[in-house]
Protein backbone atom coordinates (compact mmCIF):
# COMPACT_ATOMS: atom_id res chain seq x y z
CA UNK A 1 0.00 0.00 0.00
CA UNK A 2 0.43 3.95 -0.64
CA UNK A 3 -0.47 6.04 1.94
CA UNK A 4 -0.33 9.81 2.58
CA UNK A 5 -1.87 12.45 4.26
CA UNK A 6 -2.86 15.27 1.91
CA UNK A 7 -4.28 18.83 2.92
CA UNK A 8 -8.14 19.60 2.42
CA UNK A 9 -10.28 22.66 2.93
CA UNK A 10 -11.40 20.66 6.57
CA UNK A 11 -7.91 20.06 7.52
CA UNK A 12 -5.47 16.76 6.51
CA UNK A 13 -6.57 13.54 5.46
CA UNK A 14 -4.84 10.38 5.69
CA UNK A 15 -5.23 8.62 1.92
CA UNK A 16 -4.82 5.63 0.09
CA UNK A 17 -3.44 5.80 -3.11
CA UNK A 18 -5.52 3.27 -6.07
CA UNK A 19 -4.41 3.85 -9.45
CA UNK A 20 -5.01 7.47 -10.26
CA UNK A 21 -6.90 8.71 -7.13
CA UNK A 22 -6.71 8.90 -3.38
CA UNK A 23 -9.52 7.16 -0.93
CA UNK A 24 -10.27 8.53 1.92
CA UNK A 25 -9.17 6.40 5.33
CA UNK A 26 -11.56 8.46 7.71
CA UNK A 27 -8.43 9.36 9.94
CA UNK A 28 -6.87 12.82 10.26
CA UNK A 29 -3.39 11.98 8.91
CA UNK A 30 -1.39 8.89 8.50
CA UNK A 31 0.06 9.01 12.31
CA UNK A 32 -3.75 8.60 13.40
CA UNK A 33 -4.12 5.57 11.60
CA UNK A 34 -1.19 3.99 12.03
CA UNK A 35 -1.85 4.19 15.77
CA UNK A 36 -4.81 1.70 15.63
CA UNK A 37 -3.76 -1.94 16.20
CA UNK A 38 -5.17 -3.10 13.12
CA UNK A 39 -3.67 0.03 10.56
CA UNK A 40 -3.50 -2.63 7.83
CA UNK A 41 -7.15 -4.01 7.57
CA UNK A 42 -8.35 -0.39 7.80
CA UNK A 43 -6.11 1.11 5.60
CA UNK A 44 -6.77 -1.91 2.83
CA UNK A 45 -10.63 -1.98 3.85
CA UNK A 46 -11.35 1.72 3.58
CA UNK A 47 -14.01 2.72 0.41
CA UNK A 48 -14.51 6.70 1.57
CA UNK A 49 -14.42 9.38 -0.59
CA UNK A 50 -12.11 9.92 -3.59
CA UNK A 51 -9.68 12.57 -5.24
CA UNK A 52 -7.84 12.86 -8.04
CA UNK A 53 -3.94 12.05 -6.99
CA UNK A 54 -3.08 14.26 -9.07
CA UNK A 55 -4.56 17.54 -7.66
CA UNK A 56 -3.47 16.68 -3.93
CA UNK A 57 -1.29 18.45 -1.85
CA UNK A 58 0.54 16.96 0.50
CA UNK A 59 1.56 17.16 4.26
CA UNK A 60 4.34 15.59 5.73
CA UNK A 61 3.36 11.92 5.53
CA UNK A 62 3.29 12.00 9.62
CA UNK A 63 2.32 15.23 10.38
CA UNK A 64 2.95 15.34 14.30
CA UNK A 65 5.57 12.28 15.41
CA UNK A 66 6.11 12.35 19.01
CA UNK A 67 9.95 11.01 18.26
CA UNK A 68 11.94 11.98 15.07
CA UNK A 69 15.47 9.71 15.68
CA UNK A 70 18.21 10.66 12.85
CA UNK A 71 21.15 8.61 12.26
CA UNK A 72 24.50 10.05 10.83
CA UNK A 73 27.56 8.15 8.85
CA UNK A 74 25.80 5.43 7.82
CA UNK A 75 27.16 5.20 4.59
CA UNK A 76 30.44 4.45 3.98
CA UNK A 77 30.98 6.74 1.46
CA UNK A 78 29.42 9.44 2.82
CA UNK A 79 31.90 8.83 6.43
CA UNK A 80 34.78 8.69 4.26
CA UNK A 81 33.99 12.48 2.49
CA UNK A 82 33.57 13.43 6.07
CA UNK A 83 37.01 12.04 6.75
CA UNK A 84 35.55 10.38 9.71
CA UNK A 85 36.31 6.09 10.94
CA UNK A 86 33.85 3.91 10.83
CA UNK A 87 31.43 3.86 13.46
CA UNK A 88 31.42 0.81 15.82
CA UNK A 89 27.42 1.97 16.71
CA UNK A 90 25.03 4.15 15.43
CA UNK A 91 24.89 7.89 15.49
CA UNK A 92 22.20 9.36 16.93
CA UNK A 93 20.66 13.20 16.37
CA UNK A 94 16.91 14.02 16.89
CA UNK A 95 14.27 16.60 15.14
CA UNK A 96 11.16 18.05 16.22
CA UNK A 97 7.79 17.67 14.22
CA UNK A 98 7.85 21.49 14.13
CA UNK A 99 11.06 20.72 11.29
CA UNK A 100 8.69 18.93 8.77
CA UNK A 101 7.61 20.00 5.76
CA UNK A 102 5.56 18.90 3.17
CA UNK A 103 7.13 17.13 0.05
CA UNK A 104 6.38 19.77 -2.50
CA UNK A 105 6.49 22.56 -0.12
CA UNK A 106 9.02 25.82 -0.42
CA UNK A 107 12.13 25.53 1.81
CA UNK A 108 12.42 29.19 3.03
CA UNK A 109 16.52 29.46 3.29
CA UNK A 110 16.65 31.19 7.00
CA UNK A 111 18.49 34.84 6.97
CA UNK A 112 21.06 33.18 9.75
CA UNK A 113 22.11 30.72 7.18
CA UNK A 114 25.34 30.89 4.39
CA UNK A 115 25.71 27.31 4.53
CA UNK A 116 22.70 25.49 3.61
CA UNK A 117 22.84 21.94 2.69
CA UNK A 118 20.80 18.94 1.24
CA UNK A 119 20.76 15.31 2.35
CA UNK A 120 18.75 12.49 1.08
CA UNK A 121 17.55 9.66 3.09
CA UNK A 122 15.61 6.97 3.80
CA UNK A 123 13.27 7.14 6.69
CA UNK A 124 11.60 4.57 8.78
CA UNK A 125 8.00 4.79 9.84
CA UNK A 126 6.70 2.83 12.98
CA UNK A 127 3.38 1.01 12.98
CA UNK A 128 3.29 -0.87 16.46
CA UNK A 129 4.74 -0.03 19.83
CA UNK A 130 8.29 -1.84 20.47
CA UNK A 131 10.79 -1.32 23.16
CA UNK A 132 13.95 -3.29 23.50
CA UNK A 133 13.03 -5.36 20.44
CA UNK A 134 13.74 -8.64 18.93
CA UNK A 135 14.45 -9.12 15.39
CA UNK A 136 10.86 -10.32 14.56
CA UNK A 137 9.28 -7.78 16.58
CA UNK A 138 11.76 -4.83 14.55
CA UNK A 139 10.74 -6.11 11.69
CA UNK A 140 6.73 -6.25 12.45
CA UNK A 141 6.94 -2.69 13.83
CA UNK A 142 8.12 -1.37 10.21
CA UNK A 143 5.33 -0.31 8.66
CA UNK A 144 6.84 1.65 6.00
CA UNK A 145 9.61 4.20 4.58
CA UNK A 146 9.14 7.12 3.05
CA UNK A 147 11.97 10.05 1.59
CA UNK A 148 13.43 12.74 3.86
CA UNK A 149 15.74 15.22 3.39
CA UNK A 150 17.41 16.35 5.98
CA UNK A 151 18.39 20.29 5.38
CA UNK A 152 21.18 21.22 7.31
CA UNK A 153 22.41 24.70 8.14
CA UNK A 154 26.18 23.50 7.93
CA UNK A 155 27.44 27.18 10.29
CA UNK A 156 25.06 25.86 12.96
CA UNK A 157 25.47 22.16 12.71
CA UNK A 158 29.63 22.26 13.31
CA UNK A 159 29.16 25.44 15.96
CA UNK A 160 30.10 22.57 18.34
CA UNK A 161 30.71 18.77 18.38
CA UNK A 162 26.90 18.49 18.47
CA UNK A 163 24.93 18.50 15.64
CA UNK A 164 21.46 19.29 16.75
CA UNK A 165 21.12 23.20 16.41
CA UNK A 166 22.36 22.36 12.50
CA UNK A 167 19.13 20.04 11.99
CA UNK A 168 15.90 21.51 13.72
CA UNK A 169 15.28 24.69 11.88
CA UNK A 170 11.51 25.00 12.00
CA UNK A 171 9.65 24.14 8.46
CA UNK A 172 13.04 22.71 7.21
CA UNK A 173 12.44 18.78 6.41
CA UNK A 174 10.46 17.74 3.61
CA UNK A 175 9.12 14.17 4.12
CA UNK A 176 6.92 12.12 2.08
CA UNK A 177 5.00 12.22 -0.27
CA UNK A 178 3.76 8.36 0.62
CA UNK A 179 4.25 5.80 3.39
CA UNK A 180 4.90 2.75 1.30
CA UNK A 181 4.73 -0.80 3.01
CA UNK A 182 7.44 -3.43 2.69
CA UNK A 183 5.63 -5.53 0.76
CA UNK A 184 5.85 -3.28 -2.65
CA UNK A 185 9.67 -3.11 -2.11
CA UNK A 186 12.65 -5.62 -2.97
CA UNK A 187 13.92 -6.60 0.11
CA UNK A 188 10.88 -5.94 2.11
CA UNK A 189 12.06 -3.80 5.59
CA UNK A 190 15.93 -4.29 4.89
CA UNK A 191 14.89 -2.42 1.29
CA UNK A 192 17.62 -2.48 -1.16
CA UNK A 193 16.65 0.99 -3.82
CA UNK A 194 18.60 3.53 -5.26
CA UNK A 195 18.27 6.96 -3.56
CA UNK A 196 19.60 10.51 -5.60
CA UNK A 197 19.48 14.09 -4.86
CA UNK A 198 19.46 16.54 -7.90
CA UNK A 199 19.89 19.96 -7.58
CA UNK A 200 18.32 21.74 -10.67
CA UNK A 201 19.95 19.85 -13.13
CA UNK A 202 22.91 18.17 -11.66
CA UNK A 203 22.71 14.86 -9.56
CA UNK A 204 24.66 15.39 -6.48
CA UNK A 205 23.88 12.24 -4.39
CA UNK A 206 23.57 8.42 -5.43
CA UNK A 207 23.86 4.95 -3.94
CA UNK A 208 21.63 2.28 -2.65
CA UNK A 209 20.01 1.44 0.84
CA UNK A 210 21.58 -1.92 0.74
CA UNK A 211 24.78 -0.39 1.47
CA UNK A 212 23.64 0.91 5.17
CA UNK A 213 26.23 0.67 7.90
CA UNK A 214 23.26 -0.29 10.07
CA UNK A 215 20.10 -1.25 8.16
CA UNK A 216 16.38 -0.60 9.58
CA UNK A 217 15.80 -3.42 11.47
CA UNK A 218 19.11 -3.00 13.02
CA UNK A 219 17.90 0.51 13.88
CA UNK A 220 14.89 -0.47 15.09
CA UNK A 221 16.28 -2.77 17.83
CA UNK A 222 18.89 -0.45 18.60
CA UNK A 223 16.98 2.60 19.32
CA UNK A 224 14.18 0.69 20.81
CA UNK A 225 16.68 -0.31 23.42
CA UNK A 226 16.86 3.27 24.26
CA UNK A 227 13.46 4.42 24.41
CA UNK A 228 9.90 3.07 23.19
CA UNK A 229 9.12 3.66 19.75
CA UNK A 230 5.43 4.67 19.12
CA UNK A 231 3.14 4.64 16.07
CA UNK A 232 4.04 7.27 13.56
CA UNK A 233 7.15 7.74 14.69
CA UNK A 234 9.81 8.28 12.11
CA UNK A 235 13.73 7.19 11.87
CA UNK A 236 15.80 8.75 9.37
CA UNK A 237 18.33 6.17 8.18
CA UNK A 238 21.29 8.67 7.02
CA UNK A 239 22.61 10.01 3.90
CA UNK A 240 24.98 8.35 0.87
CA UNK A 241 28.25 10.72 -0.67
CA UNK A 242 28.08 13.53 -2.29
CA UNK A 243 26.80 16.52 0.45
CA UNK A 244 27.62 20.30 -0.68
CA UNK A 245 29.70 20.37 2.19
CA UNK A 246 32.03 18.03 1.40
CA UNK A 247 32.72 18.73 -2.21
CA UNK A 248 35.86 21.53 -3.27
CA UNK A 249 34.88 24.16 -3.10
CA UNK A 250 32.10 23.63 -1.19
CA UNK A 251 28.81 24.38 -2.57
CA UNK A 252 25.46 25.39 -0.66
CA UNK A 253 22.41 26.04 -1.68
CA UNK A 254 21.52 29.91 -2.50
CA UNK A 255 18.49 30.35 -2.82
CA UNK A 256 16.16 29.77 -6.46
CA UNK A 257 17.13 26.14 -6.98
CA UNK A 258 15.22 22.99 -6.95
CA UNK A 259 15.93 20.38 -5.03
CA UNK A 260 14.76 16.83 -5.74
CA UNK A 261 15.16 14.21 -3.30
CA UNK A 262 14.23 10.74 -4.81
CA UNK A 263 14.25 6.82 -3.79
CA UNK A 264 13.40 4.57 -6.43
CA UNK A 265 9.75 2.53 -5.26
CA UNK A 266 8.97 5.39 -2.80
CA UNK A 267 8.88 8.78 -4.49
CA UNK A 268 10.26 12.29 -5.05
CA UNK A 269 10.02 15.37 -2.52
CA UNK A 270 10.88 18.53 -4.69
CA UNK A 271 11.30 21.98 -3.16
CA UNK A 272 12.15 25.14 -3.98
CA UNK A 273 14.59 26.90 -2.11
CA UNK A 274 13.45 30.62 -1.08
CA UNK A 275 15.75 33.69 0.27
CA UNK A 276 13.73 34.77 3.25
CA UNK A 277 12.47 38.00 2.73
Amino acid sequence: MRLATIRTPDGPRAVRLDGGHHVDLGFADVGELLAQPDWRRLAGSASGATTPAAEAEFAPVVVAPRKIVCVGHNYTNHIREMGRELPQFPTLFTKFADSLLGPYDDIVKPAETDALDWEVELAVVIGRSVRRATEDEAEAAIAGFTVMNDISMRDWQFRTIEWTQGKIWDSSTPLGPYLVTPDELDGGVRPDLTVRTVVDDSVMQEDRTGTLLFDPVHLVRYISTLVRLDPGDVIATGTPAGVGHARDPKIYLLGGETVRTEIDGLGTCRNVIVKAS
